[in-house]
């Protein structure tokens, strides 16, 4: 399995029912706050690496403070299906960490958490179209 020392896993290579997964990737878009009806925020993060973008769930506190361009390594998390969506979570144990930020190459297609009701895996077949790789760099005055 991909443990805490393993290269991290492309997000081309997720699938759903994986389990004590390392991800490194960036953070694009943070989606609003929804409340659990316990009190838990969630928030659901697009996030990137070279081979395509997914969305990751973060709950509670964590989630207010990661920031789009944040490059961030997630281990031990999992990831299953959401609203027939692919979606990556951090699970019990697991960790998010920021190891950089703003520059990072990333390609936010294919998405693999559109929905896809008889989900097939990587349709793509790990193939990267180069016009699509972005590199996400903000310089700071």
């Amino acid at each position: 399995m991909n443990g805490v020392r393993d290269p991290p896993l492309f997000i081309k290579d997720i699938k759903p029912g994986l389990k004590n997964l390392n991800v490194v990737f960036i953070v694009l878009e943070i989606g609003r706050v929804t409340k659990t009806k316990d009190g838990h925020e969630v928030r659901s993060c697009k996030v990137a690496d070279k081979t395509g973008s997914i969305t990751i769930s973060v709950w509670d506190e964590i989630g207010g403070l990661i920031q789009p361009g944040d490059i961030i390594r997630l281990t031990r998390g999992y990831a299953s299906m959401w609203k027939g969506c692919l979606t990556l979570y951090t699970g019990r144990g697991g960790e998010l960490q920021k190891i950089g930020e703003f520059c990072m190459v990333y390609s936010e297609l294919p998405n693999f958490s559109e929905p896809n009701p008889d989900y097939r895996g990587q349709q793509n077949k790990g193939v990267i179209n180069p016009n699509v790789l972005s590199v996400f760099m903000i310089r700071l005055i």
